[in-house]
């Protein structure tokens, strides 16, 4: 199945989305709104499980987007129940970006004590190790994912509840995880112990929801309680409400600090903060970091909007709309012919030419991955007649694969990891090109001294290329991750 945009493989790939409600009606319903609110987070696949007294557990996994697969009516009925979870899926790096529907999540299983489903957001870093042995000791995988490691080591415990037995399960499995499970009657949500993937919990009526982002409790009406925090496991009834655990060692947390910086929608609140206030904030530490003479600031769409309003608000230069997407550039696009398909990234973006004619244009990006996109998005900009095209980029040079639950290309791949900035500017062709330093996005998020460098805040690897937990499965394949010494 090709991506969501057929054209843009020129960005870091969202990982899951996942959502869950209890003591709700049709809490079906509720789980394809949340899902929907989530979709930036995963456009191949989604699936839905609920449980009704009389059907017991129902199952839905369709691939595509949530629009297209839950919201007939005929595909709702056969999801009853007042409790519910989701899960919206982009199949990450060790998938090799294909998506099979017996890896559409969530997963579920049949336990002594009754059944149990799954969804994960985030990566297990020694799941090709937990897998062998697994194998070894006569587990059956029905999937290629990751998160059916849980589900097996679920099976192996001897915990009494099903609560005890992620406890027990998760306490084996490295790497990055926010959860959500459900029984018959409990809702569980679970975040790693150093938090690395978001997870949030609402209150709608009587009910409650959790969510990854607080974008999908609104589209719901729920009411943001507050974050799970990380390494606490809330198991959640209609009748008791919240009970929390905190079954794992503590640690200090390392929330992903991209997440500040592209996967979240705008509208959600991460850590007690607006993104789009963070974004903007990213755009005007930009704006002091990297000045540059020039006539007009212009996002590139949709990602680059917030940064390049903050770098347009602290620059004084005007803010304007010298590109305009194409909003109905979608994943069917067939590309009938080679002619068609050399018009690339045309297809979903044209250059306001009236503007841009005559200017000295900063283009405000969120990152650079492979440089492709950015190299023709720059031919279009002197092609429309711009005197002048300076690229401002709102995160650090990205140098350094992702193993925590995003699609990010091989090492080798990344523009960052082979090339200077310097070389990098001559590579694309531009007439200046800067990023935002490090220190500048940690000032951006909160953070007033920057990056502490003995006991940085955020997981930030994928510009550091220091993994707060190391990356076993790749290591084990050959993968040189950083040493303290660089």
């Amino acid at each position: 199945m090709p991506p969501a945009h057929p054209f843009d493989d020129d960005k870091l790939r969202e990982e899951c989305g996942v959502f869950g409600v209890v003591g709700v009606t049709d809490a079906a319903n509720f789980v394809a709104l949340g899902l929907h609110a989530l979709q930036h987070r995963g456009q191949e696949a989604g699936g839905i499980v609920t449980h009704d007294a009389e059907t017991g557990f129902n199952q839905a996994r369709r691939m595509g987007l949530v629009r297209d697969n839950f919201t007939s009516a005929d595909t709702m009925q056969i999801l009853p129940g007042t409790i519910g979870i989701g899960h919206v899926r982009y199949s990450t790096a060790g998938s090799k970006g294909q998506t099979a529907i017996r890896d559409v999540q969530p997963f579920f299983g049949e336990f002594s004590m009754g059944g149990a489903a799954i969804a994960h957001n985030g990566n297990i870093t020694n799941a090709m190790s937990l897998r062998r042995e697994l194998i070894e000791r006569g587990s059956i995988f029905q999937s290629s994912s990751d998160s059916e490691c849980i589900i097996h080591l679920m099976a192996r415990s001897m915990g009494r509840t099903i609560p005890d037995r992620m406890e027990e399960a998760l306490r084996k499995v490295e790497g990055a995880f926010s959860i959500v499970a459900m029984t018959r009657t409990k809702l569980i949500g679970c975040r790693d112990p150093l938090g690395v993937r978001p997870l949030v919990l609402g209150k709608i009526g009587d009910g409650w929801a959790l969510a990854s982002e607080t974008c999908a409790l609104d589209i719901i009406g729920a009411e943001f309680v507050r974050e799970i925090k990380p390494g606490e496991m809330v198991v959640i009834t209609a009748e008791k409400g919240v009970e929390s655990h905190f079954p794992f060692r503590p640690n200090r947390a390392r929330f992903c600090i991209f997440e500040h910086v592209y996967f979240s929608r705008p509208d959600s609140i991460l850590g007690g903060r607006s993104v789009y206030e963070t974004r903007e904030n990213i755009g005007r530490e930009l704006a002091k970091e990297a000045p540059v003479d020039a006539d007009l600031v212009c996002p590139v769409p949709d990602s680059g909007t917030p940064a390049a309003i903050g770098y347009s608000l602290q620059s004084g230069i005007p803010y304007a709309m010298g590109i305009i997407r194409n909003q109905y550039m979608g994943r069917t696009f067939i590309e009938p012919t080679e002619q068609i398909r050399n018009m690339g990234v045309r297809l979903k973006l044209n250059v306001n030419r009236a503007l841009i004619k005559g200017k000295r244009v900063i283009l405000v990006d969120d990152s650079v991955v492979r440089g492709t996109t950015s190299r023709k998005i720059k031919e279009m900009i002197l092609d429309a007649g711009a005197a002048e095209v300076h690229f401002r980029i709102a995160s650090p040079p990205t140098a350094w694969p992702c193993f925590y639950g995003v699609d990010t290309p091989q090492r080798e791949k990344l523009l960052a990891a082979t090339m200077s900035e310097e070389e990098m500017q001559t590579h694309l062709g531009v007439d200046s090109l800067k990023f935002i330093s490090l220190d500048g996005l940690y000032r951006a998020v909160g953070e007033a001294k920057g990056r502490d460098k003995n006991a940085p805040a955020y997981c930030d690897a994928c510009f550091s290329g220091e993994y707060p937990v190391a990356p076993s499965d790749m290591i084990e394949q050959g993968f040189q991750a950083k040493t303290a010494a660089e």
